[in-house]
């Protein structure tokens, strides 16, 4: 009977981690995201990390220079945390699938590339990362979804897993000011 309900409560366990979202369910939904359009230039970024249990373990800001050069997109991300820690990601995203819409990133923390797609609103990209945790590193997935809201919001929400078990959610809002953004484009 234990091992039952043990077993029980490893599936469960195991499969809370999962979604089965799809980008193409987002394919109607407005403002149309173009990763290229929205993160060229400058980008600001609030975040927070929450274990599973929901208890907020770290905050974060992070500003991002974004530039496009017709074939890859780079972010250059530079990381504020609430304990003082500074940290820098650059990631590079090309198109590169099946359809215009498929992107593959790489940056130096992840293991193979990471494989995205746009549809709509919508942008989810998953790969496997090398997490820096308490002094070592450990590989871990993230499963990364964006969805871009009107007035140049992009709420983002990732979920990390290890062995398909849910570790933590980290949330991020990006605001891109719209009239910055037009001015530019206006000047150019």
């Amino acid at each position: 009977m234990f091992r039952r309900l043990f077993i029980l409560a490893g599936l469960c366990l195991a499969l809370s981690g999962c979604t089965n979202m799809k980008p193409e369910q987002f394919a109607n939904q407005k403002p149309a995201l173009a990763l290229e359009e929205y993160f060229d230039g400058h980008t600001r970024a609030y975040g927070i990390v929450e274990d599973r249990f929901g208890n907020v373990r770290r905050t974060f800001t992070v500003d991002i220079k974004g530039e496009w050069d017709g074939k890859v997109l780079t972010l250059t991300e530079d990381f504020v945390w609430n304990d003082g820690e500074l940290e820098q990601r650059i990631w590079r995203l090309t198109r590169d699938g099946p359809t215009p819409n498929d992107w593959t990133g790489t940056t130096a923390d992840a293991i193979g590339p990471a494989k995205g797609r746009v549809s709509g609103n919508a942008y989810n990209m998953v790969y496997d990362f090398n997490l820096k945790m308490d002094g070592s590193r450990t590989k871990v997935r993230f499963d990364d979804w964006m969805f871009l809201m009107p007035d140049g919001v992009l709420l983002n929400r990732a979920t990390m897993s290890k062995f398909g078990i849910h570790l933590a959610t980290v949330t991020i809002a990006f605001k891109k000011d719209v009239a910055v953004r037009e001015a530019v484009k206006a000047a150019e």
